[in-house]
């Protein structure tokens, strides 16, 4: 049957989603999810693994002999251990810059509704505020225009280009931030960390989570924030203490948050997130910034295409060897 290809998460991706076959000859093996236990005895002579969030580790990986790629279906690949890949010479690919459209349209999304107080304005109508109103209008409270606004950006790749692309058309002042801990910004267009954090209306994360990077925003950060900012963070969970959020929004620290992710996944129904659940400057979507299907479909081609090209012996996206 040739090359042994074992998608251990395929019910990631929504089914009319359609993968194009490889042009070599391989044996295709597709479960909707695979849990810890099942991993080895799954892909005991599987020479390609692909894996959207199923975590291979240095211990899972040592027990697979015939593993020779693994092709995560995402652009982040901290489930997978890369020294110890790189250690083996098993090489690893992602699939970077298929979201470049979808993430930045629900971060304007996410904007959009805080800024505008849509969720509040939806209850109220609902409720029956409007019908009740002395005027044509239903007015609650404070709006501003987006324009002249300053939009801060963290972390400087594609997504967040193209989010700041996004923000320029709608006539923000775009800034992005150095790195947490440095104290001069010599580059166009970047402020300091403290900088940015203290000065911006909007606040918007677009870094990978990583030891440098985990809890990169706690109350210290609120605390340095504007009253009227809102944070959106439709990155990675870790990059914000939970718990410290809920305080700052309680507290009136910053004026909203819109977040897309949660520290784990699907999120622990002890969530501190959840807490917010009658909030109605807190919105929470169930990480889906990425999925329009523009972006799964281009997210699908693209794991094909970096099989074939390992295939041939070629190197496209790797992050390991």
């Amino acid at each position: 049957m040739g090359t042994k290809i074992v998608f251990l998460d395929k019910g990631s991706i929504p089914a009319h989603i359609s993968f194009k076959p490889l042009n070599k000859a391989h044996q295709w093996v597709e479960y909707d999810a695979t849990s810890p236990q099942e991993i080895i005895d799954r892909c005991i002579d599987a020479d390609i693994i692909i894996t959207n969030k199923v975590v291979l580790d240095a211990v899972t990986i040592t027990a697979l002999p015939a593993l020779k790629h693994i092709a995560v279906i995402a652009t982040g690949f901290n489930n997978v251990d890369i020294e110890h890949c790189n250690a083996q010479s098993i090489s690893v690919s992602n699939t970077p810059g298929y979201s470049v459209t979808s993430v930045p349209e629900h971060t304007f999304a996410l904007i959009f509704s805080l800024r505008r107080h849509l969720s509040r304005y939806h209850q109220h109508v609902m409720n029956g505020g409007w019908s009740q109103s002395p005027h044509f209008h239903g007015y609650l409270s404070q709006t501003f225009d987006l324009k002249g606004s300053q939009l801060g950006i963290i972390g400087g790749g594609s997504l967040g280009q193209a989010t700041a692309q996004m923000g320029q058309a709608l006539g923000l002042n775009v800034v992005f931030a150095g790195r947490k801990g440095q104290l001069v910004s010599n580059r166009p267009n970047y402020l300091t960390f403290d900088e940015l954090i203290a000065s911006s209306d909007i606040i918007s994360l677009h870094c990978p989570l990583s030891e440098t990077t985990k809890n990169l925003i706690t109350l210290k950060e609120f605390k340095k924030m504007k009253p009227s900012a809102l944070l959106i963070n439709t990155a990675r969970g870790g990059l914000v203490d939970e718990q410290d959020l809920v305080t700052a929004l309680e507290e009136k620290l910053i004026a909203g948050a819109g977040f897309d992710v949660a520290i784990s996944e699907p999120i622990a129904k002890d969530n501190p997130l959840l807490s917010l659940h009658k909030s109605t400057n807190f919105i929470l979507t169930p990480h889906v910034a990425w999925s329009s299907d523009d972006s799964l479909q281009c997210q699908a081609d693209m794991v094909i295409d970096n099989i074939e090209s390992f295939l041939k012996g070629e190197q496209r996206n790797l992050v390991s060897c």
